[in-house]
């Protein structure tokens, strides 16, 4: 029984620390030696590259939002690499780029964003690169925001803020996300953040690195870039926005094939070789701890039901763990229940770590994506 009181004792203190223990550690510590980006007001001359497949219902939008942004004409480029669009999308980037000369199209064999994203930047030579999703919309200040990182020689990656859309169903990504950019602030006043987002973010052109094509950008360039002992940082006021998932189901999908990308990355990309040991410390909480909270809590309940005779804290705790999952039911069959809906969509997000792992040793990652359903 020890043995199993120590797994207990183990899995439920790192559920806690990644979720509430590293969160107020990080807060606290970037209170007490806080490492601020030394931002200026420049402007750079900067290639905004929008990868796209099978976009029309949106690439017009996403083009017309990047010609108002609010820069030096002469200083931006708009790129959209198309991975193989078998619509309309390269069509409407030509007609847009026929009456701008700041409008380019590249097209690329089907092999996914980030080779699109590589094939483009290799065919660009601003300064800065920055990258967008089709679906996404920019304040008109955002790219100037957005740059002003880059006055501070340690920087080379920088992200802005996404803000997510009120969803039409069921989806509450907007409470978790708001959570995050919230830890990802404190993490880039630590020094650098472990992840960015695909909506907005900027690449000094002589930092940015060829990842594998299987990687995504949001968590493979920040802890890349990091090991070269360069700072990738969140800016909060450059502001992004998108409509997330309709409904918690599509949300679950979009966060498995997320995860198994995330788990390449932790299991093959040397994630742990260097930044230093509070960057270290914060991959290991943020990232390696998050993603096994899945496998963590079906440990926790399976060796809770086997002590649960042997004294009144495991009782309480697979009570408390059960109870846990009645409300989450009740989320599921949409009862108007408080927190109801938030356990729901913490139940499914942390399963879907479990079964993206799964999937991720049975069938390995694809390069390509898809597009979630909703977000158009």
């Amino acid at each position: 029984m020890i043995a199993l009181e120590v797994v207990f004792w183990t899995c439920l203190a790192a559920i806690v620390w990644t979720h509430v223990g590293y969160p107020l550690a990080a807060a606290l510590a970037a209170r007490v030696r806080p490492r601020r980006v030394r931002a200026a007001a420049v402007t750079p001359s900067v290639t905004v590259i929008v990868a796209a497949h099978d976009e029309e219902d949106v690439i017009a939008r996403r083009l017309e939002n990047l010609l108002a942004l609010d820069y030096p004409t002469e200083l931006l480029e708009i790129v959209v690499a198309s991975d193989a669009s078998s619509d309309r999308t390269d069509a409407i980037v030509e007609e847009f780029a026929a009456r701008e000369p700041r409008v380019r199209l590249v097209r690329a064999p089907r092999g996914g964003k980030v080779a699109a994203q590589n094939l483009a930047v290799a065919q660009t030579e601003s300064e800065v690169v920055a990258f967008s999703d089709a679906n996404a919309t920019w304040a008109a200040d955002a790219l100037r925001l957005l740059v002003r990182a880059f006055a501070d020689p340690e920087v080379a990656y920088v992200c802005g803020r996404l803000r997510l859309e009120r969803a039409d169903g069921t989806n509450r990504e907007g409470a978790y996300w708001r959570f995050e950019m919230w830890l990802r602030a404190q993490e880039s006043l630590l020094g650098s953040i472990t992840g960015g987002n695909g909506s907005i973010y900027a690449v000094r052109r002589a930092d940015y690195i060829d990842v594998d094509p299987r990687f995504g950008h949001d968590l493979s360039l920040p802890y890349k870039l990091a090991q070269k002992r360069r700072r990738a940082v969140f800016d909060t006021e450059a502001l992004a926005s998108e409509k997330p998932s309709t409904d918690l189901e599509d949300e679950y999908r979009r966060k498995v094939r997320m995860f198994e990308h995330g788990w390449l990355m932790m299991l093959t990309g040397g994630f742990l070789r260097g930044g230093g040991p509070v960057y270290l410390v914060e991959l290991l909480s943020h990232r390696i701890l998050r993603y096994a909270t899945g496998l963590l809590h079906v440990v926790l309940f399976a060796v809770s039901i086997a002590l649960a005779r042997e004294g009144l804290v495991y009782e309480i705790a697979l009570a408390v763990q059960l109870a846990w999952l009645v409300v989450a039911a009740l989320g599921r069959l949409k009862v108007p229940l408080p927190g109801a809906a938030l356990a729901y969509y913490y139940l499914l997000v942390t399963w879907a770590t479990v079964v993206s792992l799964v999937r991720y040793l049975r069938f390995g990652v694809p390069p390509v994506w898809e597009k979630a359903p909703g977000t158009r």
